[in-house]
């Protein structure tokens, strides 16, 4: 992609610095409040045990006082790398990309985008969705409108499931953003009900083909994004996405994961249904052309 021409958006939230465990050195202050809490539990043996798992936990990279809502605390710091440090430019500059053309796209409607923060930090981090790990992969919380990305992710989209390249890593941050689109129209809150009925019912597999048509249509917006953005791409960089999102197919997923298949545990599509509704938006620039749900 050809980025310097466009400036890095302000709506993120860096916590690599101070993520990738939560451990390190527990403050002074932090002991001392919780020194009267340790004397009660060293008079006890389950509080002797789980003093010891406390310390076990520590040593292990995790701060226990995370569990307490201190997780940034004890966080250990790192010094990113050259190349780590280009892939967060880059995707600060393609998050500003899309705050542009969606504002453009949905003020058509007399709509207004809200622009998410992107929060980039690497092995865990709080999110109000839950803890972020970077097992989970990215994603969009609709509760605190943040989109968390752990930058160790594009590592294994290249070397694991071999689709490398800058486009293929602003397709995983725009369809995350086509999330975003999608809370802001009210699409996630309905099918948030319908599931939530599914698995009161006790039909999980309901619940989980109903997430398919949020991911695929995620993809369209994905591909209508690209599709305002043709005058920054390179030649080849949308064979990038295509192939990404091919990758990332459950289909694609299982197979590699496991040797089969098991489309009843589907809940982001097929690898040719991501392919097929991301061009379908790069090709129509039309957010109408990605109605998934019919």
């Amino acid at each position: 992609m050809k980025l310097d021409d466009i400036e890095e958006s302000r709506h993120v939230e860096d916590r690599r610095m101070e993520s990738g465990g939560g451990g390190g050195q527990l403050s002074a202050g932090a002991l001392m409040m919780l020194w009267p809490l340790i004397r009660m539990l060293l008079r006890t043996k389950i509080g002797w045990a789980i003093i010891g798992l406390g310390v076990v936990a520590y040593l292990a990279g995790f701060n226990p006082l995370s569990l307490l809502g201190g997780g940034h605390t004890a966080a250990t710091h790192r010094v990113p790398s050259a190349q780590e440090q280009q892939e967060a430019v880059r995707m600060k500059k393609v998050l500003a990309s899309t705050e542009q053309i969606w504002s453009q796209i949905l003020g058509k409607y007399g709509r207004r985008y809200d622009p998410p923060t992107l929060v980039l930090y690497r092995g865990m981090t709080r999110s109000g969705c839950g803890y972020a790990r970077a097992q989970v992969g990215p994603f969009y919380c609709p509760t605190d409108k943040k989109i968390y990305l752990d930058l160790g992710f594009f590592e294994e989209l290249k070397r694991k499931l071999g689709a490398p390249g800058d486009f293929a890593q602003a397709y995983v941050l725009a369809h995350e953003v086509g999330h975003v689109v999608q809370d802001q129209l009210g699409i996630l809150d309905k099918v948030h009900r319908l599931q939530q009925q599914a698995m009161q019912r006790g039909n999980k597999t309901r619940a989980n083909h109903l997430q398919i048509p949020v991911e695929l249509q995620a993809d369209c917006f994905a591909g209508v994004w690209g599709h305002y953005a043709r005058s920054h791409l390179d030649p080849g960089d949308i064979q990038e996405a295509i192939n990404a999102a091919s990758k990332i197919g459950d289909d694609a997923l299982q197979k590699q994961a496991q040797g089969y298949v098991v489309p009843d545990s589907f809940t982001h599509g097929t690898s040719r249904q991501r392919m097929e509704w991301f061009m379908r938006g790069f090709k129509s620039g039309d957010i109408n052309a990605c109605n998934t749900f019919r």
